[in-house]
């Protein structure tokens, strides 16, 4: 019998302008949100995956000490514990992308895994930080991630997440397939002139080069008053084959659905055994300083 999940993944412009108070941001789009998670519930989704940072804009394009009040506790702080009401009232799983907090100062930008029944699994901190023009500051936000590359063990299969600039970095990808990821979700705030080009070469090469199904979700739109570029949306689903097998709009809000057959990965392993082949015992250059 076919190990057959349906997941979905959320793409939605920012709501409430970005010169409001943060507070006001962030309430209007976790608002948005859990009407989207409700929407995707109601198409069969079992999973859902939102976008980076979700419940504000991406204010990495400028260097502001006010997006710290951003920043919640995971997962005692507010917006995971609704999630978690959402996860056990839908049955579904939720990966939730919001500004950790750690200790006052210490700040992460992370990932809450939520089981079906609502119980919190455990999060992925982002590990690479990027810091480059145009509007890329995240290493006035961010520490790096120090948690590793862990895989959850929920009710629809194991997941991984990666988040965003993690995607250019292949060792990684890697250790979430050596982790046991049957599934891999990347929740992204990139813009077109940028990094488009990549954006359909990148993570079907992981999934390719991994065996399993990636999605890949991307905010849309353009976000004032910074404008560093169009936000280009497009999210997606790809399988282990590296197809893409669902992918979102351009430029408007949307959920993407796909059904994963899960089976599909052993079968494209039986066929191509990568990770029989591999010699970690000659990738010493990969790891040196």
């Amino acid at each position: 019998m076919s190990r057959i999940v349906k997941g979905a993944l959320i793409q939605a412009k920012l709501c409430e302008p970005a010169t409001s108070s943060v507070q006001k941001i962030s309430k209007a789009m976790i608002d948005k949100h859990v009407g989207l998670v409700e929407q995707a519930a109601a198409k069969g989704a079992q999973f859902v995956c939102l976008q980076e940072l979700f419940n504000g804009p991406y204010f990495c394009a400028e260097q502001d000490a006010k997006w710290y009040e951003l920043t919640e506790k995971i997962p005692d702080g507010p917006t995971v514990k609704l999630m978690q009401e959402l996860a056990k009232k839908h049955q579904m799983v939720i990966v939730v992308p919001i500004y950790e907090e750690e200790l006052p100062g210490v700040y992460y930008n992370a990932a809450a895994v939520i089981d079906a029944d609502g119980s919190y699994l455990g999060k992925f901190r982002k590990m690479h930080i990027p810091h480059c023009a145009p509007g890329f500051w995240e290493k006035f936000y961010f520490r790096p991630g120090n948690l590793g590359y862990p895989v959850f063990d929920t009710a629809v299969g194991k997941i991984g997440v990666y988040i965003c600039y993690d995607r250019h970095f292949p060792e990684g990808a890697r250790c979430l397939g050596l982790n046991g990821a049957e599934i891999v979700l990347n929740p992204s705030a990139t813009v077109a002139g940028l990094s488009e080009y990549l954006w359909r070469l990148e993570q079907p090469a992981h999934a390719v080069a991994n065996q399993y199904f990636v999605g890949a979700i991307n905010r849309p739109g353009t976000e004032g008053p910074w404008n560093i570029g169009e936000f280009y949306g497009q999210s997606y689903f790809c399988d282990p084959r590296g197809q893409i097998i669902a992918e979102g709009t351009r430029d408007t809000d949307d959920i993407v659905i796909a059904e994963l057959d899960l089976d599909l990965i052993r079968e494209v392993r039986n066929t191509w055994q990568f990770f029989r082949d591999r010699r970690p015992e000659s990738y010493g250059a990969i790891v040196a300083p």
